[in-house]
C-alpha cells in the first residue's frame, strides 16, 4: 500500500497541496521520487489518492487525485481518562490506544502519578503525543484523530467532566465483569459512548476512587490478576471492541 500521511491542510482532488516539514522528511527517509503514489489525510474524514509531484532537498509537493470516504473507526466511541505513566509507558499506551480506536484521551494527573508535568514541559509532552497521535493513525489506517484534552488534574477534571454517557472505573475492588456489562449494555454503550477511567501506576487512590464513583463510575472488572496501568487500558479497549463490533 501506498504510504499515508496526516496533513493538517485543506485537501481536495485535482489541486496541488505542499507537504509539511515532518512529511518532507519522512518522504526523504522512504527514498521516494515524483510520481510515487502516496496517500494524505486530514483528520475531517476520508484520505486522497496522490502522487509526489516535486521533491527538494526541504520542501515537497503532491497532486490529489480522488478522495477515498472509506473509514476505520469502530461503532462506538470511548474516552480514556488515563493517569499519568511515567517512563515511556504513555507514549505506548497512547500509540496503541489510538491503534485500537480509542475517540479521545484524557492524561489524568493523579495522586499517585510517578510523573508531575506542569508549565514547559507538560506543553512539550502534550506536543509529543500529538504527534505520536499522528503517526499512529498513518500507520494503523485511520483518518479522523482522536481528540487529546489537555493534562488536567484528577479532581479538576472530575469536577468538570459532563456527566453523560457510560461511566465505567476500572478497578482491581471491582467485581463487575467488564465483558458481561458490555453484553448487557452494548446498544447503549454504542449511542452514547463510554468513558473509562485508569488509574496511574498503583491505581487510583482510595479517596479518588471514592468521588469517581460518587460521580457516577461504575467499577468493572477485567479478572483476578492485576494489570499494569499500561496494559489496563488498552485490555479494556480490546475487550469493547471483540464485544461491540470494533474488531
Amino acid at each position: 500500500m501506498p504510504p499515508r500521511f496526516f496533513v493538517d491542510a485543506a485537501l481536495a482532488a485535482d489541486t496541488v497541496v505542499e507537504l509539511p516539514d515532518t512529511v518532507v522528511r519522512h518522504v526523504h527517509v522512504l527514498r521516494l521520487s515524483p510520481e510515487d503514489p502516496i496517500t494524505l489525510f486530514n483528520g475531517q474524514g476520508g484520505s486522497y489518492s496522490a502522487t509526489l509531484a516535486e521533491i527538494g532537498k526541504r520542501s515537497a509537493s503532491a497532486r490529489i487525485s480522488a478522495h477515498d470516504a472509506t473509514e476505520a473507526e469502530p461503532p462506538f466511541a470511548v474516552t480514556l481518562a488515563q493517569g499519568l505513566a511515567g517512563g515511556d509507558k504513555m507514549d505506548w499506551l497512547i500509540e496503541k490506544a489510538v491503534e485500537l480506536g480509542v475517540a479521545a484521551i484524557q492524561p489524568l494527573q493523579a495522586q499517585r502519578s510517578v510523573v508531575r508535568l506542569s508549565g514547559e514541559r507538560a506543553a512539550k509532552r502534550q506536543a509529543h503525543w500529538q504527534a505520536l497521535i499522528e503517526a499512529a493513525c498513518e500507520q494503523c489506517g485511520r483518518n479522523r484523530l482522536p481528540a487529546l484534552a489537555p493534562m488536567s488534574t484528577f479532581d479538576a477534571w472530575l469536577a468538570a467532566a459532563p456527566a453523560t454517557g457510560n461511566r465505567l472505573l476500572l478497578s482491581p475492588r471491582a467485581v463487575a465483569p467488564l465483558p458481561e456489562l458490555a453484553r448487557t449494555h452494548a446498544d447503549a454503550w454504542r449511542a452514547k459512548g463510554v468513558t473509562l477511567l485508569i488509574g496511574p501506576e498503583g491505581g487510583l487512590s482510595p479517596e479518588e476512587e471514592a468521588a469517581a464513583r460518587h460521580a457516577g463510575f461504575i467499577g468493572v472488572s477485567l479478572g483476578p490478576r492485576i494489570l499494569r496501568t499500561e496494559t489496563a487500558g488498552l485490555a479494556c479497549l480490546a475487550t469493547l471492541n471483540a464485544i461491540l463490533g470494533g474488531f
